[in-house]
């Protein structure tokens, strides 16, 4: 008997809803896509082959006609829906709830051409009840979103392919550009500029502490002479200097002498308190972009890592439709989440349904907020239906959404003022705060991360010892309120503007209208395969190429990556998705321009590609001592510096993993002295009686046997002289010749493994030094095994289990490289050499020196400031280990 045959995109969308639906329905899944434009030009039809735009496959001379091409990996699940058509009743298409699903049916439809009944439906989140209620209202197919999701394609189809070429002229082979992804690499450039303009600036104040009942609590001091002590944000960051001239700067010598003075003149008072009652609301349920933000503050998950989880989780059943610009709950949400905060937490946990407004510019498809589709399976009832990241991001998402609909929490804040006589009898004031959690509401359940980790410290409980206004504050023993127990000087720095992280750069995103929340993921991972971006920790920090491609796009296409224009696009894509615009009209006048100011796409990039002029470079400064300019070029081999018309000697390649906020004309003129000079010989090897050099490469330092030959005749393979990296902590200037040939020795072969008689080596690799028999590897302690560990010792070690490598509890440290000082409070700031590189520490704090600085150019200075950005991330989470699985496929 013939049945509807259901095509959802997801596979394990389609098991969840045949364990349901049972053989009632024949649910069949279309795997994402099944037909696009062509990926590469060994896809494009022969037809269309010799057309000036064959390679885009859209005809821009026939109304943007797309050619599309069934994707090579989904003829066969065409061929399939097929046979099962011909059993069908009807068919139901159910893709996903958005245009991009729209457009998936659409596809399906134009293949499949069934001659039975098709209707489309919507649901929101797999459960039986959503399905049969989105299969009693079902409805045809809405040709709005699919012109509005194939506009967007064929946009940014032309968008690349018009663009691309040009870059491909005047910077390098194989770069992109792209309406989403040039905007966002333009973002994180402009934060890296920010970063390299910013003048540090140095400034102190006093910090008293003090105990009352039993308990301490410290006091800045915020007024003296009259006026308020400066901090931070009172600092120009152009220019270090103070931006108000109505602020005390306090310097070492000034705050030393300021804390002397106010010792002597004990006793204080207590001339305020303050007590002021706060209400704390819940965030709204997640988002698209609030999921991805709080799962990289809270999990240090990447966007793509998210949303990959949220993908997963949504076709389980367990979760709403992730991809959403809406913080709403449907009724029976509500309804589900105030029985299970009741029960959970009791009556008084609960107030009352709340409902959020949206707030996102250029939101669209309002479906519901990202939700668990049954609120009484709490994270830890989960049992063994999911594990790992999936486990993680859905006690994030039950979470929020059950916080959201609880009671607000009610706080205290209490605020202390306390005012000391300085020199000449002139008042200092210090406050202390502190905050009570009177009744913790929707905090029971959740704290929303922060990207400020002392917005994050706020959430704790501080508590102050009860005092009134005239309370003395004396020496310990006195009979007083409070107590002074230290009075300390303190130093600080203003710090420059942090980078971009995964969930910085979708805010901002969001906050521009520049693009869509369901497509970030995609576009940061984009930008961090296509080598504008990498990352340092959680920060993205642009590369040299993306420099130049930055400065290039904003001279000759500055609309096209203007921070408003994709939010124009979106706005004129929404008006196509309600039938107000008609695509061809937005089409055209994309491509050819309008009669006012537009001169359209095909214009920008005819100018961009007959431009006159230099190759595109990245200005650093001038040379003092010949005046002649130094800049940033791109070439077919990566970024290098060239000083004036370039040439013997004034020209060096830059080494990968070099943040450009930390290299300026200073380092640009070393590096090419660096060149000009030569590389170092190290010494003569004695077996061949050829030079050992030590040299600078694109992947960092390494020493070379012997010359590097002329190159042969083409076609002809020009032999290459043995090269060894060298291990971090080593570097040109001090790598030694018995060091360079053990390391030119490498890998070294142990022995032949007894179970196979393969060898078994020993080198060094990027995680530092191993030990590999065939495809397994080991790692070993430190880099003197490489040379020294036999046979016996390595082969047990390759039959130990793989595990992460951890310090034993109490084992010392390495003796350190370099004892760089000391800080304010005494503590020996020291350089040492770790597992994955030289890292400063504190003796409490640990913070890794960043790739491309030598270990000779640390300072203090220099080192008191990674330490205090480390201090500021807060403590590392690292995830347990777990099992690797492979990836669906997902979504473009």
């Amino acid at each position: 008997m013939p049945v509807p045959l259901l095509i959802v995109e997801s596979p394990t969308k389609a098991r969840t809803l045949s364990g349901f639906l049972g053989n009632r329905y024949h649910v069949m899944a279309s795997v994402g896509h099944v037909r696009d434009l062509p990926n590469n030009a060994s896809e494009v039809p022969e037809a269309i082959k010799g057309e000036e735009w064959g390679s885009m496959a859209v005809d821009v001379d026939h109304d943007f006609q797309p050619h599309y091409v069934i994707s090579s990996d989904r003829k066969g699940t065409i061929r399939d829906m097929k046979t099962a058509l011909k059993d069908a009743s009807e068919v139901l298409l159910a893709t996903d709830p958005d245009r991009e699903g729209e457009s998936i049916s659409w596809h399906l439809l134009e293949l499949l051409k069934p001659k039975v009944p098709v209707r489309r439906i919507v649901f929101h989140e797999i459960t039986e009840e959503a399905v049969l209620g989105a299969i009693e209202h079902s409805r045809e197919l809405d040709r709005n979103l699919v012109d509005a999701q194939e506009s967007r394609r064929i946009l940014d189809r032309l968008f690349g392919y018009k663009v691309s070429p040009v870059l491909w002229k005047w910077i390098a082979p194989k770069l992109s550009a792209g309406r989403v992804q040039s905007v966002a690499v333009r973002l994180v450039v402009e934060r890296e500029e920010e970063r390299k303009a910013f003048r540090r600036a140095g400034f102190w104040n006093l910090e008293a502490k003090l105990s009352g009942d039993g308990r301490e609590f410290t006091a800045t001091l915020v007024r003296a002479d009259g006026k308020r002590v400066a901090i931070g944000k009172d600092f120009d960051a152009a220019t270090g200097k103070p931006g108000n001239a109505d602020v005390t700067v306090l310097d070492g010598a000034s705050s030393a002498a300021l804390a002397e003075t106010l010792r002597g003149s004990i006793p204080w008072e207590v001339t305020g308190v303050e007590e002021k009652p706060l209400t704390q609301h819940p965030a709204p349920p997640f988002t698209t972009s609030t999921l991805q933000q709080e799962a990289n503050r809270k999990l240090g998950f990447s966007a793509d890592k998210t949303m990959s989880a949220a993908q997963k989780l949504f076709d389980s059943g367990v979760i709403s439709y992730h991809r959403t610009d809406s913080t709403t709950l449907s009724d029976k949400a509500l309804q589900e989440s105030g029985r299970t905060i009741r029960g959970m937490y009791g009556d008084e946990y609960y107030g009352g349904a709340r409902r959020y407004q949206t707030k996102v510019k250029n939101a669209q498809e309002a479906h519901e907020a990202i939700r668990p589709t049954d609120f009484s399976l709490a994270p830890e009832k989960t049992g063994s239906r999911f594990h790992g990241d999936e486990a993680r991001v859905y006690e994030l998402i039950w979470k929020r959404a059950v916080a959201s609909q609880m009671a607000d929490a009610k706080l205290l804040r209490t605020t202390v003022e306390i005012t000391a006589a300085g020199a000449g009898g002139a008042p200092c004031v210090f406050t202390a705060s502190g905050k009570v959690i009177l009744f913790p509401g929707y905090l029971r359940a959740y704290v929303e991360g922060s990207d400020d980790p002392a917005a994050d410290l706020g959430d704790r409980e501080t508590l102050l010892p009860a005092c009134r206004k005239g309370d003395r504050v004396s020496r310990p023993g006195d009979d007083a309120a409070l107590s002074l127990l230290d009075l300390t000087p303190k130093s600080h720095e203003t710090t420059p503007p942090p980078r971009y992280t995964d969930a910085s750069l979708v805010k901002r995103l969001e906050d521009d209208g520049i693009g869509r929340p369901s497509t970030y993921a995609s576009i940061i991972k984009t930008i961090l395969e296509r080598g504008y971006v990498w990352r340092q920790g959680k920060a993205l920090v642009p590369t040299f190429t993306a420099l130049v491609l930055t400065v290039f796009l904003k001279e000759h296409f500055r609309t096209l990556v203007e921070l408003d224009f994709t939010g124009r696009i979106e706005e004129k894509l929404d008006l196509i998705s309600n039938g107000a615009l008609e695509r061809l009209a937005f089409l055209r006048e994309f491509y050819f321009g309008d009669e006012q100011d537009w001169p359209g796409l095909k214009t920008m990039v005819e100018k961009g590609r007959d431009r006159r002029g230099d190759y595109p470079s990245y200005p650093l400064g001038e040379d003092p001592a010949t005046g002649q300019p130094v800049v940033l070029k791109v070439g077919r081999f990566g970024p290098y510096v060239q000083r004036g018309a370039g040439g013997k000697d004034n020209t060096a390649s830059l080494a990968a993993g070099v943040a450009p906020a930390d290299f300026g004309l200073e380092e640009a003129l070393a590096l090419l002295t660096t060149k000009g000079a030569g590389p170092r010989i190290v010494g003569v090897d004695p077996k061949t009686g050829m030079t050992v050099y030590g040299m600078d490469g694109r992947f960092g330092p390494y020493v070379q046997l012997g010359e590097t030959p002329e190159k042969g005749k083409k076609g002809t393979k020009t032999p290459k002289p043995r090269r060894a990296s060298l291990p971090k902590g080593e570097s040109i200037e001090s790598v030694t010749r018995e060091t360079a040939l053990r390391l030119l020795s490498l890998p070294r072969e142990i022995g032949l493994h007894p179970d196979d008689g393969a060898p078994v080596e020993s080198n060094f690799g990027r995680f530092g030094p191993y030990v590999k028999h065939g495809d397994d590897f080991r790692s070993l302690e430190s880099g003197e095994q490489v040379f020294a560990i036999p046979l016996d010792e390595a082969v047990e070690l390759l039959r130990q289990p793989k595990r992460g490598r951890k310090r034993t509890f109490g084992a010392a440290k390495s003796a350190p490289l370099k004892e760089l000082g000391t800080n304010p409070a005494g503590a020996a700031i020291r350089l040492f050499d770790g597992r994955y590189g030289p890292y400063i520490s504190d003796g409490a704090i640990n913070a890794t020196v960043p790739k491309g600085v030598t270990l000779e150019s640390i300072t203090l200075e220099r080192a008191l400031e990674w330490l205090a950005e480390k201090e500021a991330k807060g403590p590392s989470k690292r995830p347990a280990k777990r099992p690797r699985v492979r990836k669906g496929k997902k979504k473009a």
